[in-house]
């Protein structure tokens, strides 16, 4: 049994790892977010659901090392800022029917990114998936609770659930709060 895990955890690292394409330039991963700018590249403008396409661009591609249309990708997971307001309960299970949890800010360069990300969709404010469970702070996705940026913390039996700001570091409010959202998954669906 540990045997048939082991492969499947290769197996699943092998497709994850990266082609070598000599198509791109290698600064193809740094225009989306330079200089702590996030920018939407040029050839991910919406198209009308009407508008005709071509056989080649109607066959869809496979590739391991991207994120979906709509998301954007720091570090190995893919995020997406959902301008829909939810409670925090109502969010997650937004996200979870894309296949994506709440994020979480596990280091200050994710957290600005973050925090640009919801900026960028003009909003000030958005629901991480940190929650507070028996006096634990803890993430919806299993990461670690390490890093802290608390702007405000209030006391977190009556507010237990976490919010980015766009200008300071997060605080935390009321889960049946309705706020915008930012979701994560995993770049390789892995």
């Amino acid at each position: 049994m540990k045997t048939l895990l082991v492969l499947s955890c290769l197996l699943c690292a092998s497709f994850a790892a990266p082609a070598e394409d000599k198509g791109k330039s290698p600064e193809m991963g740094e225009k989306m977010v330079k200089d702590g700018e996030v920018s939407v590249p040029e050839d991910s403008v919406p198209v009308p659901r009407d508008a005709p396409v071509s056989e080649e661009e109607a066959a869809p591609e496979f590739r391991f090392d991207s994120c979906p249309a709509g998301w954007f990708s720091h570090g190995s997971r893919c995020f997406t800022h959902v301008r829909s307001s939810m409670s925090w309960y109502d969010a997650e299970e937004h996200c979870n029917s894309m296949g994506a949890q709440l994020a979480s800010a596990t280091n200050p360069k994710e957290y600005r990114f973050l925090q640009q990300l919801t900026q960028a969709a003009g909003y000030n404010t958005a629901w991480l998936g940190g929650f507070n469970l028996q006096g634990r702070w803890m993430w919806i996705d299993r990461e670690g609770f390490y890093y802290l940026n608390w702007y405000n913390l209030s006391p977190p039996s009556s507010r237990a659930c976490v919010n980015l700001h766009i200008s300071v570091g997060w605080s935390n409010n009321v889960c049946g709060t309705s706020s915008s959202f930012i979701c994560s998954k995993n770049a390789f669906g892995c």
